[in-house]
């Protein structure tokens, strides 16, 4: 008869400890969501001496309106 009652005990006592953590995640915010961070996307171009893809803002402008992907290219594409 006694462990029945230590039983009943501990059958109480975890259905109120789960009902009070289930009250706190209820009453806590949920979590901001987290937004990637990714930019906008950019113009990609292709150097005129390797073929290599590139975003326009990396790129090197050569002197014939050409884009390069280095100054060693540039160099390389103009001589």
């Amino acid at each position: 008869m006694k462990y029945l009652l230590v039983l009943a005990v501990v059958f109480v006592a975890i259905w109120l400890w789960r009902k009070s953590r289930r009250d706190e995640m209820r009453s806590r915010p949920p979590p901001p969501r987290a937004t990637p961070a990714v930019g906008a996307p950019q113009a990609m171009v292709r150097c005129a001496h390797c073929g290599l893809h590139l975003p326009a803002a990396d790129a090197i402008s050569g002197p014939d309106g050409a884009v390069y992907c280095s100054a060693a290219h540039r160099q390389a594409g103009s001589g």
